[in-house]
C-alpha cells in the first residue's frame, strides 16, 4: 500500500527499544475487535488466512464459551511481525461484565486500539473503555469499524462519538464515497489517495476531483488541531504556508503518545479495509517499552520488572501466567520475587498464539511472555529479581454486582468444586467467592449475569463439574417491640446427680442498631456467679433462631433472680433454663421482622436517570437524590437507600435500560421492619407465620 514514508520516522524509530511493542485492542461489545484481531494477523502473514467470528475459525475468542455466546470473554494474545517490527496484541473483551479481564493488562500495554462503530447506542460503552485508558495517560488510537455499513457522513460520527472523549478525535482519512458505499479514503497527512481491495493492500490513486474539496478543509481541520500543542505548525497555519510533511507526522506521534489527541483511522475488519494503514500508524505512531517505562515511573536502568496481565490455569501445562518484561532480560529456570519478598523459580518459557502456547527462548525488555508455574503470583503483580519490587499498578477491580449461592449436584465433590472455584477466582479477579457465615453457602458474586453465566459453564466445561446454583440468602433479622419477664425453671432427674436450673429475666427492646446487652441484678447469692455466664450463654442460643426464625438483635436481657440446688446444679442446667426462658418470653414480646437495607450508588448516563429513578422507586427503594458523577462528563450517580431483597436482579434490570453500562455500589446501611403482605411471603417460604 505504499506510503513513501521513509525519513519522517528514521529519528524516531533510531532512537525506540527494538523489543516488541503490546498494543491492547478495546472497544464495546460487538464492534468488531476480534475480527480485528484477524484483519492483523492475516495482513502481516501471521496467520495463512482470514477466519470470521460466524465461521467460528479465529485466533481470538477460541474457547469454547466464547464460541457458544459469540463474544469475547477473554483476553486473547497473539503476535506479528510487519515490516521488519515486532507487535503483540492483547484482545480485550468489550461487555461491561468482562471488563475485570483488561484491568490487569492496562499496567503492560504500550498503546490501545479502540474499536467503534457509528453506533449512537454504543457511545456510552465507548467512553466507558476511553475513561479507563484516559486515566491511566495510555496512548489510543480509535478504528472507526464496518465503514462499508455506515450511511453517515465521518464528520457528523466523529461528532456522535466526540462527547466519549476527553482528548480531541482528530480525523486522519476521509472516505472516499461510490454510489453510498466507502470504496477509499485519503490519507490527510499524506494528501494521497487509496481505494480498497478485499483482503488486500489498497491501491494508490488519484485524489478524485469531487473529493478534493472535502479533503482540503478535513486537512485543515486536522492541522488546527495539531496546532494546539504546536506553536511553529499555529504560526505556519496563520502565514497561510503550507507546513513540512515530516513536522505533520511529528506533531501526530508526539502528541499521540503524550495523550493529547486520539488519531481516528476508519476501515472494515471484516473485508481487511483499511488493516495496512492502523499497521503503518502503529508502526511509526505506538510508543516502544522505553516509554512506557517513563510512563510508568519506572527508571531504564531498574533491573528486571515482570508484570502480570493475566493467569490461567490450564489442562495440560498448569498455572501459566502472561506476563510482559518491563526491563531487564528473562529465561527459563531464573529466580523472581514476590511482592511478599519469597522467591518463585520459573518453570515454563512460553509464547502465546490464541489458545495455543508454545515454547520459546529468552525474553527481553518489550517482550510479552507466559511463564510456567509461578506459585503465589496473581494477575496486577510486578515481580523482581533480588529485591520485591514496586508495585507498578495494584488492581482497582469494580465491587461485584450479582451473586448465585453455588454447591455440588453431588455432595462428594464438594472439595473439588472448591479447588475449580479457587483457580477461576484467580484467572478472573473479578469473580469473587465468599463463604456466608450466616447460610453456609458458597456464594460467587460478578459484575453481571453473563460473567456467572460464563464461570458457571466453566465449572461444568473445563473441570467436568454438574453443579446446582440458588439466589443468595437474604440475611434476615428479628427483634421485638415490647417487654417481659418470665421465669423457667430446668430441672431433671434420673438416677445420680439431676439437673436444676432457675432463671428469672426481664426482655426489652433496644433501639435499632444496639446490638445485644446483658445484665445481671443477682444480689445475695441466689444464683452463685459461675452460673451467670451459663445464663448469658442460653440467652445468646437462644436469640440465634428467635420466634420467627431468623437471629434477634437490638434486644436487652437482664437477670433478676432464681435459685440453683447445691448438688444438681450445673452450668449445662443454667443454660437450659436460659434457653428455655427466652422461648417462652419471646414469644410475648410483639416480635417484627427486619430486613436489610443498603444504600446504593448508581452511575450511568445522563439521559438515562429518568429511567434509574423509576427501577429504583419500583424496587421499594427510598430515592436520596442525585448528582453529577465526579470526573465522568454526561453521567450522573442516584443515591437510594434500598432493600437487599430487591437488589438481587437489579443490574439486569440498569444495564437494559443503559444499553449495558449502568453500574452500582452498595453498602449495608441499616435494618429496617418489615411488615403486611412482603413480611408474610419472607415467613411463608422460610415456614413459619406472623407471631
Amino acid at each position: 500500500m505504499g506510503d513513501n514514508r521513509t525519513s519522517e520516522r528514521a529519528g524516531t524509530q533510531a532512537g525506540r527499544d527494538t523489543g516488541p511493542r503490546c498494543i491492547g485492542i478495546f472497544g464495546p461489545f460487538g464492534s468488531g475487535k476480534t475480527s480485528l484481531l484477524e484483519a492483523l494477523l492475516a495482513r502481516t502473514g501471521a496467520i495463512s488466512r482470514q477466519g470470521a467470528v460466524t465461521a467460528g475459525n479465529t485466533i481470538g475468542d477460541a474457547a469454547p464459551e466464547a464460541r457458544a455466546h459469540s463474544m469475547s470473554v477473554e483476553l486473547n494474545m497473539a503476535e506479528a511481525e510487519y515490516l521488519g517490527d515486532r507487535f503483540v496484541f492483547l484482545d480485550c473483551p468489550g461487555s461491561i461484565d468482562f471488563l475485570g479481564e483488561t484491568a490487569g493488562v492496562l499496567a503492560g500495554i504500550d498503546l490501545a486500539v479502540v474499536v467503534a462503530e457509528a453506533d449512537e447506542k454504543k457511545v456510552a460503552a465507548l467512553q466507558v473503555i476511553l475513561k479507563q485508558l484516559e486515566d491511566r495517560g495510555i496512548p489510543r488510537i480509535l478504528f472507526l469499524n464496518k465503514i462499508d455499513r455506515t450511511s453517515m457522513r465521518l464528520r457528523d460520527v466523529l461528532a456522535m462519538l466526540q462527547p466519549a472523549s476527553a482528548v480531541p478525535l482528530v480525523m486522519r482519512q476521509v472516505p472516499i464515497w461510490k454510489e453510498g458505499i466507502a470504496t477509499g479514503f485519503i490519507d490527510l497527512a499524506l494528501e494521497r489517495a487509496y481505494v480498497y481491495r478485499e483482503h488486500a493492500a489498497s491501491q494508490v490513486i488519484e485524489i478524485p476531483d469531487e473529493a478534493m474539496a472535502r479533503e482540503v478543509e478535513a486537512r485543515f481541520s486536522m492541522l488546527e488541531t495539531l496546532a494546539d500543542h504546536d506553536d511553529v505548525l499555529m504560526e505556519s497555519l496563520l502565514e497561510d504556508i503550507a507546513p513540512e510533511r515530516d513536522r505533520i507526522f511529528e506533531d501526530i506521534g508526539r502528541e499521540l503518545r503524550e495523550g493529547l489527541i486520539c488519531p481516528v483511522l476508519f476501515g472494515s475488519a471484516e473485508h481487511g479495509n483499511g488493516i495496512g494503514r492502523l499497521m503503518k500508524a502503529l508502526r511509526h505512531d505506538a510508543p516502544g517499552i522505553a516509554e512506557t517505562r517513563a510512563r510508568l515511573g519506572v527508571p531504564d536502568d531498574g533491573g528486571t520488572l515482570v508484570q502480570v496481565l493475566k493467569t490461567v490455569h490450564t489442562l495440560h501445562a498448569g498455572k501459566l501466567s502472561l506476563t510482559r518484561l518491563i526491563c531487564g532480560t528473562l529465561s527459563d529456570a531464573d529466580t523472581l520475587t514476590r511482592p511478599d519478598g519469597e522467591p518463585v523459580r520459573i518453570s515454563g518459557f512460553y509464547k502465546l498464539m490464541g489458545q495455543q502456547a508454545h515454547k520459546r527462548g529468552t525474553a527481553e525488555a518489550g517482550d510479552t511472555v507466559g511463564l510456567g508455574k509461578l506459585d503465589g503470583v496473581h494477575t496486577g503483580d510486578t515481580l523482581g529479581a533480588g529485591a520485591p519490587a514496586p508495585q507498578l499498578a495494584p488492581l482497582d477491580m469494580p465491587p461485584p454486582v450479582l451473586g448465585l449461592a453455588v454447591s455440588p449436584s453431588e455432595r462428594r465433590d464438594e472439595v473439588k468444586l472448591s479447588a475449580a472455584l479457587a483457580k477461576l477466582a484467580e484467572e478472573d479477579p473479578a469473580l469473587v467467592v465468599t463463604q456466608s457465615q450466616d447460610s453456609g453457602e458458597t456464594r460467587i458474586e460478578g459484575q453481571g449475569e453473563m460473567h456467572l453465566r460464563v464461570a458457571l459453564e466453566r465449572l461444568t466445561g473445563k473441570y467436568g463439574l454438574a453443579v446446582e446454583t440458588a439466589d443468595s440468602t437474604i440475611p434476615y433479622r428479628e427483634t421485638i417491640r415490647g417487654s417481659t419477664s418470665v421465669r423457667a425453671r430446668h430441672k431433671k432427674q434420673s438416677g445420680g446427680h439431676g439437673q436444676f436450673g432457675d432463671v428469672a429475666i426481664e426482655i426489652r427492646p433496644m433501639p435499632r442498631g444496639e446490638g445485644f446487652v446483658f445484665n445481671d441484678t443477682i444480689t445475695g447469692g441466689v444464683i452463685p456467679k459461675q452460673y451467670i455466664a451459663s445464663v448469658r450463654a442460653g440467652v445468646e442460643e437462644a436469640l440465634r433462631t428467635g420466634t420467627l426464625g431468623f437471629p434477634t438483635v437490638d434486644i436487652a436481657v437482664t437477670l433478676t433472680d432464681g435459685s440453683y440446688h447445691s448438688v444438681d446444679s450445673s452450668d449445662q442446667a443454667f443454660r437450659m433454663a436460659a434457653i428455655q426462658a427466652m422461648r417462652e418470653g419471646l414469644p410475648q414480646c410483639k416480635p417484627v421482622l427486619l430486613e436489610p437495607i443498603h444504600h446504593v450508588t448508581i452511575a450511568c448516563p445522563s439521559d438515562a436517570t429518568a429511567r434509574i429513578n423509576a427501577i429504583v422507586s419500583s424496587r421499594r427503594g427510598q430515592l436520596l437524590g442525585f448528582d453529577a458523577r465526579p470526573g465522568w462528563a454526561g453521567w450522573d450517580e442516584v443515591q437510594a437507600l434500598m432493600p437487599e431483597t430487591e437488589i438481587g436482579g437489579l443490574i439486569v434490570e440498569l444495564r437494559s435500560a443503559t444499553a449495558g453500562v449502568a453500574t452500582y455500589v452498595s453498602r449495608f446501611d441499616h435494618l429496617a421492619e418489615l411488615t403486611g403482605k412482603p413480611a408474610d411471603a419472607v415467613l411463608a417460604r422460610h415456614g413459619r407465620q406472623a407471631a
